[in-house]
């Protein structure tokens, strides 16, 4: 609002810059200067510009343009092209790339020619083939001959399009080799060692929904990523239930979430649990409180709140080591009530990422498990158990929505304060629908409520509701 009303906004592109890096930071800080730079505050981008950038994109595209010629996909050009600039007028860089697109190529062949008269020529038969009187049986041979020689065209540009495919590095490989890399950086050697002896160098990812309600439309794209790109890759991929809340979770998910799995095509490598890895998790936050890394807090959870917000320490965070072993024992013992204590990480209150500000580890709740029963009343929280999961089952991709990216410092910062294997994160779009409620919060209200007819109502983007829809 206040670049709008300076007037240093100057145009619609810029302002979609500013909504997208506004949403690309959620409730991340944002400053002045990053904002300008993203945004392109201050700077002009002329027609000359434009040109300019686009010429030197085709030369780097020189070696498919010549082979595909007009067949290649030039829209590959405007991407590279507006990647290039913080906001760009779409429409005239389009007119610019098209431009440049046959400047370079130069006149159509006598192949491309011909081609697109066929294809002219088919449109034209295709619309007289519906006045059945006027449709003679000369025009019917015709449009077969023309049907023919089109997928003569269409075989030769498939064979041409193979040897291309070639001589360029798949997405799938390409995936697997930058998150190689990525390991690389991320793990000490031996650390590496170790996971690669598991893995055999294999990709593992995982589909870990929360066992609190029927899976959506938004789930089964998760879902997909996770299994095909594994599978794409060579590799497997778990089901793994993130059951840390007893209190809204069940059996009938649980049940569900498999069902659905399976309705859908996916066959998990391996079905495991949250709840399976409660022993280790506790051993490695036992670990964390020796290393001086988590301290008990007696905080409400409103003194936290503001405290947080102010960033502000807690009058509890250097409490000694011993102190703190003591009294998560004693949380673990059930000799606190629930809400009266809780374990937090010990990261950075000051950090501009919110979720870096001493996240919680552990609360007490008193409700049975439906997995592991009355074993325990001290329950972890997703931003301790979710990297801890990911790493103890060796997963090499780490694969969640965009909505989860703000939690990648603590991700990182949990793994390499108990000195374990990090996975490489990958974040990609959720999915959304208008007009549609895709919340398992809302959801769960809506059938509660019996507002709608259970988690099969077809009016429901569950994927129940949507297989009973058809």
């Amino acid at each position: 609002m206040k670049y709008t009303l300076s007037k240093k906004l100057l145009n619609p592109h810029q302002l979609d810059s500013a909504i997208e890096f506004i949403k690309e930071k959620g409730e991340l800080a944002i400053e002045d200067e990053e904002f300008e730079k993203k945004v392109g505050i201050g700077i002009v981008v002329t027609e000359e510009d434009i040109k300019r950038e686009t010429v030197e994109v085709i030369k780097q595209h020189s070696g498919h343009l010549e082979k595909l010629r007009y067949k290649y996909p030039y829209i590959n050009i405007l991407y590279d092209v507006k990647k290039r600039f913080a906001y760009l007028d779409g429409k005239l860089a389009k007119k610019i790339v098209e431009d440049e697109f046959v400047k370079f190529l130069g006149p159509k062949n006598s192949a491309e020619i011909e081609e697109d008269n066929l294809k002219t020529e088919l449109e034209e038969l295709k619309k007289k083939s519906k006045d059945k009187k006027n449709f003679t049986e000369a025009d019917s041979k015709k449009l077969e001959e023309v049907k023919a020689r089109l997928k003569v065209f269409e075989e030769e540009f498939k064979k041409l399009k193979e040897t291309e495919d070639e001589e360029k590095p798949e997405m799938n490989k390409l995936f697997s080799l930058i998150a190689r890399d990525m390991k690389s950086s991320l793990n000490p050697p031996e650390i590496l060692k170790k996971h690669l002896d598991f893995t055999g160098g294999k990709v593992l990812t995982r589909f870990p929904p929360e066992p609190n309600g029927y899976l959506h439309i938004g789930h089964a794209k998760a879902m997909r990523f996770s299994f095909l790109s594994a599978k794409n890759n060579g590799g497997n991929c778990y089901l793994r239930y993130d059951d840390t809340n007893p209190e809204k979770e069940t059996q009938e998910f649980i049940v569900n979430i498999e069902e659905n799995v399976r309705w859908l095509g996916y066959e998990p490598w391996k079905i495991t649990y949250a709840s399976e890895y409660f022993e280790d998790l506790y051993n490695l936050a036992v670990e964390l409180i020796k290393r001086g890394k988590a301290y008990v807090c007696d905080q409400s959870k409103e003194e936290m709140a503001d405290y947080r917000k102010k960033k502000m320490d807690s009058p509890y965070r250097n409490r000694p080591v011993e102190e703190n072993l003591k009294l998560f024992e004693m949380m673990r013992q059930g000799r606190f009530e629930e809400k009266e204590c809780c374990l937090r990480m010990k990261i950075d209150n000051k950090h501009p990422n919110p979720c870096m500000r001493d996240p919680v580890a552990y609360r007490i709740k008193y409700a049975p498990h439906p997995h592991v029963g009355n074993k325990w009343c001290i329950y972890p929280t997703y931003d301790y158990t979710h990297c801890l999961n990911d790493s103890l089952e060796n997963i090499t991709h780490s694969l969640c929505t965009l909505e989860f990216e703000i939690r990648r410092d603590s991700y990182y910062w949990l793994l390499e304060a108990l000195d374990l294997y990090r996975p490489f994160v990958w974040e990609y779009s959720r999915l959304n629908l208008s007009k549609n409620v895709l919340s398992k919060r809302k959801l769960t209200q809506l059938v509660n409520e019996k507002i709608v007819n259970g988690w099969d109502d077809p009016r429901l983007l569950t994927v129940n509701g949507l297989r009973r829809r058809g």
